[in-house]
């Protein structure tokens, strides 16, 4: 599935018209809703759309607009009114750091993404065909049937070897994927926890758990320092992203600075094996929930390739997968919440946007809305098929993103989640096992809390 967008037609309100939204219920002295958001944040954002389309919320001290239907949040990711800002991307900049393109607005995030995009054009893709498909049956191969899988460690492993060996041209082990997952464990726990209660201060006490952090923070960024320091080490220029970033110049047709270099391989590569390795488990814990599926896609398999290993030429055929990876994003987005600021005062659906105000919404929430979606929590591939999925309003279904911060590596994703999910489901059937716990363990991204799975050979 590929999810285009456009910007709705719509005719702006004059300044007089222009309406307050309404202050969501619910919330305390000093946190405001920053609590509820702690507590129950799927639900609580999922049920702010019977508010209104755009609902002022408060977040400690700040007022935060909530927008809540697809057209707006399209309109919010379209509109050069507002940037990528807010409480989400201040409390990732200690991670993604202020040089990335992940974090970059204007000028800056115009030329970054003209450094990247030639690693991500669809002509570009097959070349990274082989990797995928060896390090997609590497898993299957790593596994044994009736022993244990710890789906979290597998998934970010073989994501991060992708993104790894396709952009960076590094030869990573285990050892660095364990330091890696080990970090980002702690990582993101503790950035979401700033975002939704922004208590600055407090976060620099050394408490344990903000000692934790800290080091778990270092040794990423360390990590990032290793490969850029090995490449240059190297005197090897391979055709890859890390080669075109130590290449690039800035404005001025001067060397980047190393701070940009380093930042923009955090931005690159942190975020793509986060959101992968994510939708990874879910897709894993499909297809353990849903056996009719796995059955139907090993099928499909098998149907294509003729019982030969599945191939990257092969990911075009698999429509039913493809439709299992889409479904599973719908209802478990791994990125699930996002923010942008206000760069003037706007309008948002009739609403007054101050300047400077942030603006906070759910993709989570918006694409398991009752009003967008039959049977709205029902897992169903079949909606994307073609004579269904048009019936989907616009905006309701954006795992990408759209407009200018539309994810630059969605047709990478697709492709090695594909090559994934075929070759696991092709080889074994899965199984929860006692102690496995598939409960939605929240932060900046989604996941299962401990999934433990054992394979059964077909």
């Amino acid at each position: 599935m590929t999810v285009e967008s456009a910007r709705p037609e719509t005719t702006a309100p004059g300044p007089d018209e222009l309406r307050e939204p309404p202050l969501a219920g619910g919330g305390v002295p000093v946190f405001g809703h920053g609590l509820r958001l702690v507590r129950d944040p799927l639900g609580f954002m999922s049920g702010l759309r019977a508010h209104g389309e755009v609902v002022r919320l408060r977040l400690g001290p700040k007022t935060v607009y909530a927008v809540t239907t697809p057209e707006l949040t399209g309109a919010l990711a379209l509109d050069p009114n507002y940037k990528i800002d807010g409480p989400l991307w201040e409390s990732l900049e200690g991670l993604l750091g202020k040089e990335g393109v992940a974090t970059a607005n204007g000028p800056r995030h115009r030329r970054q993404r003209r450094t990247i995009q030639p690693a991500f054009r669809l002509d570009a893709i097959p070349a990274y065909g082989p990797i995928m498909e060896e390090e997609a049956h590497a898993l299957t191969e790593r596994w044994q049937p009736g022993e244990t899988i710890e789906c979290t460690g597998e998934a970010f492993r073989v994501a991060v070897r992708v993104a790894a060996r396709c952009l960076l041209r590094g030869e990573y082990m285990d050892e660095r994927a364990e330091r890696l997952c080990d970090a980002l464990a702690v990582i993101f726990r503790g950035m979401y926890r700033r975002m939704v209660v922004p208590l600055g201060p407090l976060y620099q006490v050394p408490l344990p758990a903000n000692r934790e952090f800290n080091r778990a923070l270092a040794d990423f960024h360390l990590l990032v320092d290793e490969i850029v320091a090995e490449r240059r080490a190297s005197g090897q220029k391979p055709d890859d992203l890390l080669t075109a970033l130590l290449a690039a110049k800035d404005d001025n047709g001067d060397p980047i600075g190393e701070q940009e270099i380093h930042d923009q391989v955090v931005a690159i590569v942190l975020p793509g094996s986060e959101t992968v390795a994510s939708t990874i488990m879910w897709l894993l814990h499909i297809l353990a929930e849903h056996p009719e599926h796995a059955d139907k896609v090993c099928a499909e398999v098998q149907s294509v390739t003729g019982g030969r290993p599945v191939a990257f030429e092969d990911v075009r055929k698999l429509t039913h997968t493809n439709n299992v990876i889409v479904e599973a994003m719908r209802l478990r987005p791994a990125v699930w919440i996002l923010t942008r600021r206000a760069v003037a005062d706007a309008e948002l659906g009739g609403y007054r946007i101050p300047a400077g105000a942030d603006l906070i919404y759910s993709p989570y929430a918006v694409q398991r809305d009752p009003q967008s979606y039959d049977e709205n929590l029902r897992f169903d591939p079949d909606r994307w098929l073609p004579e269904r999925a048009k019936e989907v309003p616009k905006f309701a279904m954006s795992p990408f993103s759209v407009g200018n911060r539309k994810c630059p590596s969605d047709h990478f994703s697709m492709a090695q989640l594909t090559l994934i999910t075929a070759a696991v489901a092709g080889k074994y059937r899965f199984e929860q096992v006692p102690g496995s716990d598939d409960t939605t363990r929240l932060g900046i991204t989604l996941r299962p809390n401990r999934l433990l799975l054992t394979p059964v050979a077909r």
